[in-house]
């Protein structure tokens, strides 16, 4: 098979083309023919060698995938030759523990993210995914779409529906708000009766962001103080949620939106950089600060649902072959990108 292989860390030409045999099958495993992979930030914090937790190399990148089975190993139980399906940000997880077991697989202590670990990702023709990280496509979801529904949309709806809860008529604030999640969550707070200020640097986005749910759009630059803007959208009052997907480098400003009782979910940190602050500035204003981690399966065939029907539309930014890779990491990085470039290795699936 074709795969894009990083052998060592490093910028674009880290992203070499390669043939490679396809992936082992294990008795629980499905093997998918992938029709397309998201380009996510992630993606490029493993190539760059910004994050080393649960990285080997040599890897191929990818953990965002939609394709059809191609074969599926001996245990496997509800999945077929020919079945349109999506994957979960894992490649593996135990099944056994308490976190596992309780709908929290994403804190599986054994689990394997997808596409950081050996020559088994989604940039490439074939990947093979445990059967538990795997759920089927509904029939008139794009098969372009269904892959990005797991990372940008399912971790939006676990923000928004299960760590949030956010009511009818809260205020929400989405930082970040024109990328594969931000766009997402905008869609999904709209959907639940919020009222969303939305903050970008890019002024040429505002209107993608509007189309997308945003009541406010707040214009900052990176790094601005963007907090009595976004205060006076809210009548002086602040936030009552908070979905950051930009983390430190507008930690102080985030924090300066929050109304009394607010709750701050962390979801993205677009740099390594380490945020200095004092904890009575939090329990001064009572907030919660909270952490959202991808989507489970449930989240994931949940997701696809809302998709389904139409309730969110995953923003699909463009399509790239595969050899294209260093091209789409270079789009994302520059922050040129609206929403998620997904890679085609087969892209004669798409219309599968």
């Amino acid at each position: 098979m074709r795969a894009i292989v990083v052998r060592e860390t490093g910028g674009l030409d880290a992203l070499k083309l390669e043939t490679l045999p396809r992936p082992e099958v294990g008795p629980s495993d499905v093997l998918i023919r992938v029709a397309a992979s998201g380009v996510c930030a992630h993606d490029i914090a493993v190539r760059a060698g910004v994050l080393h937790k649960g990285v080997q190399l040599p890897l191929i990148p990818g953990h965002e995938v939609a394709g059809i089975v191609e074969a599926a190993g001996p245990a496997v139980r509800g999945f077929k030759p020919g079945d349109r399906v999506a994957t979960t940000q894992r490649r593996y997880i135990c099944g056994a523990c308490r976190f596992c077991r309780g709908g929290w697989e994403t804190l599986c202590g054994e689990r394997v993210f997808l596409g950081d670990w050996g020559l088994n990702g989604g940039y490439a023709e074939f990947v093979s995914v445990d059967q538990r990280n795997v759920a089927p496509v509904p029939e008139h979801v794009p098969l372009a779409e269904a892959a990005i529904a797991a990372c940008c949309v399912g971790t939006s709806l676990n923000a928004v529906r299960d760590v949030a809860r956010v009511a009818p008529g809260e205020r929400v604030l989405v930082t970040g708000a024109a990328g594969g999640l931000g766009l997402h969550a905008l869609q999904l707070l709209r959907a639940a009766g919020a009222f969303v200020v939305a903050t970008t640097s890019s002024p040429a986005k505002a209107a993608i962001i509007r189309e997308n749910g945003a009541h406010e759009v707040v214009i900052a630059g990176r790094g601005a103080d963007f907090s009595a803007d976004v205060r006076r959208a809210c009548g002086g009052e602040g936030v009552d949620v908070v979905l950051d997907n930009v983390g430190g480098a507008c930690f102080h400003a985030t924090r300066r939106s929050l109304a009394p009782l607010g709750k701050w979910l962390l979801i993205g940190q677009v740099d390594p950089a380490f945020v200095s602050f004092s904890p009575a500035q939090l329990i001064h204003g009572t907030v919660s600060l909270l952490p959202v981690s991808s989507c489970s399966r449930t989240q994931l065939e949940d997701t696809l649902a809302l998709i389904a029907r139409s309730v969110v539309r995953p923003i699909v930014a463009g399509t790239l072959p595969l050899e294209a890779a260093a091209d789409a990491h270079a789009r994302v990085e520059a922050a040129r990108v609206s929403g998620r470039l997904v890679l085609t290795p087969n892209p004669e699936l798409l219309q599968a």
